[in-house]
């Protein structure tokens, strides 16, 4: 029963039995007034505590709310700073990308040149001997394609290895370009790769390569999972290159696949 009515009850007793009421039950009545009043005061305390916490959850939730806004917002900010920055650095690829690519054409150009004149070997009109025509050597398409690699830029160096071993297929500097082929698809085509590195092997067993074009095939069986494939290559470095710095690698890679 609600504690106002049981204190209307009360008091319409305390009217009813008027002059005829005991002391002692006027005692009694009053007793349990002041007892109804403690527990309206205790109840209206629970209420109030209770809503206090309710409070201080909500306001607790509202800073956690505001907080994630300001996260999202200073998110957003960063987020939109990067990919400026990416934009810039794409730019500066590109433009780097197409220097080379332009060097590249340079040079092949120089080649033709060479070449054409090799062959007619001919005299300009008057007599006069035509003046000396700027080449590119062997050594500067290797270099520059070494150069294109160490920065990344695997589309040009591999253009330029594969025009220096379609120009000079016989050139000493042949297996390391068959090599480094190999290295620009390690990335985005691993099978690539390892065909390069097996022609490096089978082609140029004696070559200061070969025992690195073995081992970098084993890596790449490993990657792919292919465990068997992988020792082979491993003992195969180790068997045909044993005083060489891979073969300790070879061995420390077989120890790893050991079940």
């Amino acid at each position: 029963m609600p504690v106002t009515r049981r204190l209307t009850l009360a008091a319409a007793a305390v009217l009813l039995v008027g002059g005829c009421a005991t002391k002692g039950a006027v005692r009694r009545v009053e007793t349990e007034l002041a007892v109804l009043r403690v527990q309206t005061a205790r109840q209206d305390s629970a209420r109030a505590a209770e809503l206090g916490r309710v409070i201080a959850l909500q306001g607790r939730i509202l800073d956690s709310i505001a907080a994630s806004r300001d996260a999202v917002r200073q998110f957003r900010l960063d987020t939109a700073a990067e990919l400026l920055n990416i934009q810039a650095q794409l730019v500066q690829v590109q433009e780097l990308t197409g220097q080379s690519q332009r060097r590249l054409s340079e040079l092949k150009r120089q080649l033709d040149d060479r070449q054409e004149r090799l062959a007619t070997d001919s005299v300009p009109p008057g007599g006069d001997e035509a003046g000396p025509i700027p080449t590119a050597t062997p050594d500067q398409l290797y270099q520059t394609s070494l150069q294109e690699l160490r920065r990344g830029s695997m589309g040009t160096a591999r253009a330029g290895f594969q025009e220096f071993l379609g120009t000079y297929p016989t050139h000493a500097l042949v297996p390391d370009a068959l090599y480094f082929v190999g290295e620009t698809f390690v990335r985005e085509r691993p099978d690539s790769a390892a065909a390069y590195y097996r022609m490096v092997v089978s082609r140029f067993a004696e070559s200061s390569r070969a025992a690195e074009a073995l081992y970098k095939t084993g890596l790449l069986a490993e990657q792919q999972g292919d465990r068997a494939g992988a020792r082979t290559a491993y003992q195969r470095v180790i068997q045909q290159y044993p005083r060489s710095d891979l073969a300790t690698l070879a061995r420390d890679r077989l120890a790893a696949l050991r079940p």
